[in-house]
């Protein structure tokens, strides 16, 4: 096929510019949105912070931050790299063997607290060498006894001069120190053997620093025990990594199923376009026109179109990604050091992919006209074709025996497998009423007919018999409705039944009456809680892939201060090499009580406890339960992080939230991920939503003429207006019935899976999605229909 321009092709976009407007939006917006995806997808992968801590040090020695595995074998195998939950550390044996390449400096960083003010860093006065911290006034530490305090840290623990005594509550408990002098900034130093004691872990390192070493003997005195980092690569910060996978996660996931709607409605659009010419592409057969004349044309309007909508459409796609990524680096999300990588490189894919999509739909458009005799062309565009398309149907059909099937594997099964056959349920049959469009509005119209000719009358009656006759153009309209019902829906209402379930268990499981954040090492009271993250090998087979958990490691007698659910088991056997799982965790994993688990601890370290119970209440109060003790070096914190406390808090153990105060604060905590998930709602469902608009506008335009006989032949403004309003009612009706039939087909697997408890889905907000569709047919309906009949045209 020649794709050169031609002048019938030209004359087509300049003297009928509102047939190519449609198709023009619809690929502006595709261009905007996948842009957008491509842009965080970039930033993500580019992503990087300038040295802080290690900026002054040439050559540091430390801990790969991520774990990595070989999953499968033979030609199918592939590595995966899965992020540690907190830091992990090297083994403190490195340093005896990197001391002969050069000055090796110890690296510990902990935190400490005074009797008055937030937690502090802590490190060893050697770390000095690299940080640029200055005394100001006395001298190093050298004892064990013998402390440096910053000066903001200094007035905090109200230690004005040397010679002070100071206590500190470090991870290993409360010690009483000598300040022997002040450095500027804040902080606390002790002597490099001292600190190692007292990190909580002094069996390993945070880092190595080296001084006057060659890299590459360091590699090889490494072996590949650790990393050898230079230049840029010495930024070693975990919340880095953390904004690198949630750029790419939803630059690539979510940028993915956006791609697929977008292509999907730009198609539809396109082919919506190409159809409406059908009279065209029938008289140019008519007079002489070959097929290859036929496909090229449509295919040179493609390529007059798509190129300008691409262009202008990065303009959005560009602010929307500035905006995302700005609100994420306002919550916290992204460091504020990494900055937005905006290149040719998506803005040239989303241009490309716009010219394919619009290529594509329409050839495949324009195949039957430009190849059937030109007499049935013409009699085919005086009537629309009722008989089903010999590819489309069956490909549909496969569709929607595809997902039946993943519905019933996703409700049978549990953990993530379930997950993650609910997944394929709304694509699949997404893709089946892209492909059986006609059929099932063709079906939709005869089932609402009926209604709508009994509450409608005449005008009803006439609107009915309209959408069964015009099956394609009623099937082009439903399907973004549709669309942006089952995504909006999905994403929004899943996101309300794990905050619902979460808020129940932690309500119904939290009997402490009181939580102390942050509590001294040596409290007595209460039961203490270590909340981090695990890995867990869930899976069987060759499929099996760490998942991240959240985890709570417990000193004391749970069982006082919570409820967890217990189904199986029980927590009196918890001790060290033990382990209590959560019910969905434990189905990932394929494991049950007497089975070992394998873990990954929060610094990476393997672990397999025996499981000694399984319980229920995991999303809200912790999906791995597990002694403290085994937890011990093993956290950056290298202490409790809570204290619950059944009856009156004891005096001096610090500000204490009662048990509902903290469950409103665990809200707090997850509003990252509402906000996420209500953002990519609204991202999808807003694209959907104008895709709607633009093809519902497309369709009225086009029956200009339809709507003026009817005029002519004796029917009133009103009655016409009547009509339309009538269509709009039954596309949207329609339109929200099949999409909220999709999101309930997938949610309800994926809330079995993930809270154990049918969706939770508020009345007055999915009201709310399906009178903004039902608003959004009849306000694009009506308004072109006034623009249309008013008199003049």
């Amino acid at each position: 096929m020649l794709l050169r321009p031609n002048g019938l092709a030209r004359a087509a976009v300049r003297f009928r510019p509102a047939a190519f407007a449609g198709t023009f939006i619809a690929l502006l917006m595709t261009v905007a949105i996948v842009s957008a995806c491509g842009i965080l997808l970039e930033s993500g992968a580019r992503a990087s912070l300038p040295p802080t801590r290690y900026a002054q040090a040439p050559v540091v020695v430390a801990a790969d931050q991520q774990i990595r595995r070989q999953v499968g074998s033979g030609e199918g195998s592939y590595e995966e790299s899965v992020r540690v939950p907190e830091r992990a550390r090297v083994d403190a044996a490195l340093l005896e063997r990197l001391a002969p390449l050069g000055r090796a400096v110890p690296d510990v960083v902990f935190p400490v607290r005074g009797n008055a003010g937030p937690a502090v860093e802590a490190s060893g006065w050697g770390a000095s060498a690299f940080t640029g911290a200055r005394l100001g006034r006395g001298r190093a530490p050298v004892a064990a006894d013998e402390v440096v305090l910053g000066a903001a840290t200094a007035t905090g623990a109200g230690a004005g001069s040397a010679g002070d005594r100071v206590s500190l509550d470090t991870p290993v408990g409360k010690r009483e120190f000598r300040v022997v002098g002040h450095a500027d900034g804040t902080g606390v130093w002790f002597s490099d053997a001292e600190a190692r004691a007292l990190c909580g872990h002094p069996g390993a390192l945070d880092a190595v620093v080296l001084f006057d070493a060659d890299p590459a003997r360091v590699r090889a005195a490494v072996d590949g025990r650790a990393q050898v980092l230079t230049g840029a690569a010495r930024a070693v910060d975990p919340q880095l990594a953390g904004a690198k996978e949630l750029l790419i996660g939803l630059g690539g996931s979510f940028g993915g199923t956006a791609t697929l709607v977008a292509v999907f409605t730009a198609a539809g659009t396109v082919t919506l376009s190409v159809g409406q010419r059908s009279r065209e592409y029938a008289l140019l057969r008519a007079v002489g026109a070959t097929p290859r004349q036929i496909r090229r044309t449509v295919a040179t309007e493609a390529l007059l179109v798509a190129p300008v909508a691409g262009a202008l459409g990065c303009v959005p796609g560009i602010g929307l990604a500035a905006w995302w990524f700005g609100q994420l680096q306002a919550k916290g999300a992204i460091p504020a050091g990494v900055d937005l990588a905006v290149s040719w490189i998506p803005l040239a894919s989303a241009v490309g992919i716009g010219l394919v999509a619009a290529l594509l739909a329409g050839w495949a458009a324009a195949r039957r006209p430009a190849r059937i005799r030109p007499g049935q062309a013409l009699a085919e565009a005086a009537v629309e074709r009722l008989r089903p398309g010999w590819i489309r149907t069956p490909l549909g059909l496969a569709a929607v025996a595809g997902g039946t099937v993943c519905a019933g594997l996703a409700a049978g099964g549990s953990g993530e497998d379930a997950a993650n056959a609910a997944l394929g349920v709304v694509m699949l049959f997404m893709l089946a009423v892209a492909l059986l469009g006609p059929l099932i509005a063709r079906a939709c119209a005869a089932v609402l007919g009926l209604p709508l000719r009994a509450a409608g009358g005449a005008s009803g009656s006439l609107a009915a018999a309209n959408s069964r006759a015009h099956a394609r153009r009623l099937a082009s309209a439903i399907t973004p409705i549709v669309l942006a019902m089952a995504f909006s829906s999905t994403l929004v209402f899943l996101q309300t039944s794990q905050e619902r379930a979460a808020r129940q268990q932690q309500e119904a499981g939290l009997l402490a009456d009181h939580v102390i954040t942050d509590p001294p090492s040596d409290a007595r009271a209460g039961v203490a809680i270590t909340r981090t993250s695990v890995l867990v090998m869930a899976g069987s087979g060759g499929e099996r892939r760490l998942q991240s958990a959240s985890a709570q490691g417990v000193a004391g007698d749970v069982t006082t201060v919570q409820d967890l659910g217990v189904r199986e088991g029980s927590l009196a056997a918890l001790r060290p090499g033990t382990v209590a799982v959560d019910r969905s965790l434990a189905d990932s994993a394929h494991a049950a009580v007497g089975d070992r688990i394998e873990l990954r601890l929060p610094d990476g370290a393997a672990a397999t406890p025996e499981i000694v119970a399984v319980y229920t209440r995991g999303l809200g109060l912790g999906q791995v339960t597990l002694p403290a003790a085994d937890l011990t070096g093993h956290t950056t914190a290298g202490r409790a992080t809570e204290l619950l406390i059944r009856g009156p808090v004891p005096a001096g153990l610090g500000p204490a939230v009662t048990a509902s105060g903290w469950t409103t604060a665990q809200d707090l905590d997850r509003e990252l991920n509402a906000w996420a998930n209500t953002t990519m709602a609204a991202v999808l469902g807003g694209f959907a939503a104008v895709a709607a608009a633009n093809t519902l506008v497309m369709t009225v335009l086009d029956r200009r003429r339809e709507l003026q006989m009817l005029r002519l032949v004796g029917s009133t403004r009103r009655q016409v207006f009547r009509m339309l309003r009538w269509e709009a009612l039954l596309i949207g009706g329609a339109g929200v019935t099949l999409g909220s039939a999709i999101a309930l087909a997938t949610l309800f697997p994926l809330a079995k899976a993930l809270t154990g408890a049918p969706p939770h889905i508020p009345p007055v907000l999915y009201a709310s999605f399906a009178a903004a569709a039902l608003t959004l047919g009849l306000t694009a309906t009506t308004l072109p229909a006034r623009w249309a009949l008013r008199p003049g045209r």
